[in-house]
């Protein structure tokens, strides 16, 4: 009888793929174009188990410049669960990010494993769920994010993420099958959104303004480029009563519900203008 052979090794490009199927598997419900924005910001933070040869589990310990890391894609095949490879790829995450600051989104049945490693509550998210509609009045404060300065738009973006993430945004703007906007005033940035393409319907991710009425507004230019009634998602963290009201005020539902989680210093964020968190996977 042969040993089994289990080897835990980093993803090629080919490899995230695969993880994005998985997490399509797992009704994480994944943009269509997400794995080049993701491989792109860390090649080496992306791990894959094979036993004898099959992938079987997988996990994402993206670093952020030095500072800071984040864990994403953290799945094993639903038949090898409970067999002790799961933590095994998940130390491998953590020792990669070992001399950082760690972020996660966890579900609610793995938060307490989550707390066991160290990580704390930071806020809670909530996924909503609703329809487009097309219901627009052209504001010419509106522009697409590919008018603006892009230094422009890393340092606006730098308010409200943990680390510069300059690789990931210009991937994530310029994605297939997707609408990234900007409220533009006097010159200055006061809002982005990004809509992408997903295997059901559009999430709208990241939704940052400086105030609600700029959040609703980039809310609906986005929706006026797809068409009306598709399935739209916007994950947003519920300290956030203004983006709560926007959901609601939209006629949108909950339908799924992670939380933020850190481990090391929890960074100092201005929540109450994060309508929309960027990923679940990434930050």
């Amino acid at each position: 009888m042969v040993a089994s052979r289990y080897i835990i090794r980093r993803m090629n490009r080919a490899d995230v793929d695969l993880a994005v199927e998985w997490a399509a598997s797992e009704g994480w419900n994944p943009g269509l174009y997400d794995a080049e924005s993701f491989f792109s910001t860390d090649p080496k933070g992306f791990f894959v188990g094979c036993l004898n040869d099959e992938p079987i589990a997988v996990i994402s310990a993206v670093k952020y410049q030095n500072n800071f890391g984040f864990l994403g894609f953290y799945i094993v095949k639903p038949q090898y669960r409970g067999q002790g490879y799961g933590i095994q790829i998940w130390n491998a995450g953590m020792e990669y990010l070992k001399d950082v600051i760690i972020g996660l989104d966890g579900v609610v049945d793995q938060q307490y494993n989550y707390r066991k490693s160290g990580f704390e509550l930071f806020h809670k998210n909530v996924r909503y769920h609703g329809k487009s509609k097309r219901e627009y009045a052209k504001n010419e404060s509106i522009v697409s994010l590919t008018e603006v300065d892009f230094d422009l738009l890393c340092s606006y973006d730098r308010k409200f993420f943990p680390a510069a993430r300059e690789m990931f945004l210009k991937k994530w703007i310029e994605q297939p099958e997707s609408s990234a906007l900007a409220v533009v005033e006097e010159k200055e940035i006061k809002g982005y959104g990004v809509m992408r393409k997903c295997r059901s319907g559009y999430k709208i991710g990241p939704l940052f303004a400086e105030n609600k009425y700029l959040a609703e507004l980039i809310f609906s230019a986005l929706q006026k480029t797809i068409p009306s009634n598709s399935d739209i998602y916007l994950d947003i963290p519920v300290s956030n009563s203004e983006a709560i009201n926007l959901a609601g005020k939209n006629d949108m539902q909950i339908v799924f519900e992670t939380a933020r989680m850190y481990k090391g210093k929890s960074p100092e964020l201005p929540l109450q203008k994060i309508f929309g968190v960027t990923s679940f996977e990434l930050g």
